[in-house]
């Protein structure tokens, strides 16, 4: 770029940059984004009930249009991903009936539930003990234990909405894995194919400090480690990864608070990302979003004894 200073200009010395003639600058404003506004017709929380697969769940809808609540018991983890695939890639999964054409019957039970508008009662789910199942077997395991599917159920809302469908993941205890009940992933799908994970906010604006959802509890962090914990943490990957960074005073800050130092790895995504104050906050790992199973601390100083 040729430049020419001028100087001297009225007694003052004022740098001036021109700019060669090939040089062409564009004077056309850079187009903004539209902001476009969503309703989203679908909402849904665990129930107040204590629930188990034995003694089946308690499920809250509560949506703007009428709606169909499809419950699926036991069903498979890669028929739901593949039926999420092909929302995004085929047909619009945006009927009860399209969602069971696209698992493929690979689910123990399904229930159905007609929802009117705004209407927030209860539902209670369970399969029949008929079926006798007791659990889904050990972690890791290849069946969620409760899917449930909500979509509207007149056509012409179907036309309204740019959201047709929304997909809870749920994990219901049972006698081999007795974590409590939760929802663990929530997506919502939209006429154009696309699907959005609703990711909830583990951080306080006013106050900075974590603060995790109203079901979060303790049982993802023992006071102790399990013998699985301790099996990972004498792995020699988890040895590779922790260096003289990690020596007690000198670790680095914990990714949510920013102010603790990090104490704490999460199985099974093995992460070492949190302080202990922090670990008890949150569902899901900060850094990959895997759900957390359980935790074990890296030093054992006074907060990790307690």
């Amino acid at each position: 770029m040729a430049a020419v200073f001028l100087v001297t200009l009225f007694g003052f010395d004022v740098p001036v940059i021109l700019r060669s003639s090939d040089e062409t600058e564009s004077i056309l404003p850079t187009p903004e984004k539209q902001m476009v506004q969503v309703a989203n017709p679908f909402a849904l929380e665990m129930g107040s009930r204590a629930a188990s697969v034995t003694d089946g769940a308690s499920l809250r809808p509560c949506c703007l249009e009428p709606c169909i609540m499809s419950c699926f018991w036991g069903c498979e983890v890669t028929a739901l991903q593949g039926a999420l695939w092909t929302h995004q890639h085929g047909p619009r999964l945006s009927t009860p009936q399209h969602f069971q054409e696209a698992l493929h019957l690979r689910y123990h039970h399904c229930e159905s539930f007609q929802i009117s508008s705004e209407d927030s009662e209860e539902r209670h789910t369970q399969i029949p003990p008929d079926q006798g199942i007791t659990d889904f077997g050990p972690v890791p395991r290849e069946r969620y234990p409760l899917v449930a599917v909500l979509t509207l159920a007149e056509a012409g809302a179907r036309d309204t909405y740019n959201i047709v469908a929304s997909v809870t993941v749920i994990h219901i205890p049972d006698d081999k894995y007795s974590l409590s009940a939760r929802i663990l992933f929530q997506y919502l799908l939209t006429s154009q194919g696309n699907m959005y994970e609703l990711k909830p906010l583990f951080m306080s604006a006013d106050s900075g400090e974590a603060s995790g959802p109203p079901d979060s509890d303790q049982s993802t962090t023992p006071s102790e480690p399990t013998e699985e914990a301790r099996r990972e943490e004498q792995s020699p990957v988890l040895e590779d990864e922790q260096d003289e960074s990690w020596s007690e005073g000198s670790g680095r800050d914990c990714v949510v608070c920013q102010n603790a130092a990090v104490n704490r790895v999460l199985l099974p995504c093995r992460h070492a990302c949190v302080c202990d104050n922090c670990v008890s906050h949150f569902q899901h790992c900060p850094i990959c979003r895997a759900f957390v199973v359980e935790s074990f601390a890296l030093t054992q100083g006074p907060a990790a004894e307690q």
